[in-house]
């Protein structure tokens, strides 16, 4: 993910909303007092000491709260520290910032397990319209936003789930899905979120199959 600003200032912002999604998902959010460009992110902290991390924003250009999605992660020290927290509690919070930006025109929008966030931001902002989504995850029960995605999408929206099987999802991983397509639209788009390691395989395979460079944009997770 890119890095903030070295001067971006952290503000105090008390949450409004605070939602296990799945087991160990969280939706978390508190009133929107910026406007920030969908795919954006902010960073995000307990206090003031602890140096805070960087969220992709998970909420739409026009929504009432600014929402963020996280997985606890069980070696770290954030993510389960905002896992207690709850509505009316503070958390610490920049400026959205950011360049991976979403656009009205057709494109890809490529993703694996909380990679989802920035892309629903798109949705919700009104990009929807020409864009086919793909969501990699392990298990089904990390398909985040799927009904409003699947409502949103229709038949261009495609889910792969890697480790358990579903008559309506794709057996196999992104890139797998990626390479049985036997074309690819070379003009369009490409938006991959997700971690380094699945975003550099996946922008592979697209230049091997005759995407232009100029035409992928990543968001590493980490």
């Amino acid at each position: 993910m890119n890095p903030a600003p070295s001067n971006t200032e952290l503000s105090k912002e008390t949450l409004t909303r605070h939602e296990e999604i799945s087991p160990g998902v969280f939706v978390i959010g508190f009133r929107r007092t910026h406007d920030f460009k969908p795919g954006q992110a902010i960073k995000l902290g307990i206090d003031t000491k602890i140096p805070p991390r960087i969220y992709s924003i998970c909420s739409g250009a026009q929504d009432d709260e600014l929402c963020v999605l996280f997985n606890i992660k069980t070696d770290g020290f954030l993510t389960p520290k905002l896992a207690e927290l709850q509505v009316d509690d503070c958390v610490y919070a920049s400026a959205p910032y950011g360049t991976f930006l979403g656009t009205d025109a057709p494109a890809w929008w490529i993703a694996t397990g909380t990679g989802i966030a920035p892309f629903r931001s798109m949705l919700r902002s009104g990009m929807k319209e020409n864009k086919v989504l793909l969501h990699g995850v392990r298990h089904l029960n990390q398909f985040y936003f799927s009904d409003e995605l699947a409502e949103a999408l229709g038949t261009h929206y495609h889910r792969c789930c890697s480790a358990e099987n579903d008559p309506s999802v794709y057996a196999g991983r992104v890139i797998a899905f990626l390479a049985e397509q036997d074309s690819l639209p070379k003009e369009q788009r490409y938006y991959i979120c997700g971690q380094a390691t699945m975003a550099v395989e996946t922008r592979d395979l697209l230049i091997e199959k005759g995407i232009p460079f100029g035409n992928i944009v990543t968001e590493i997770y980490f």
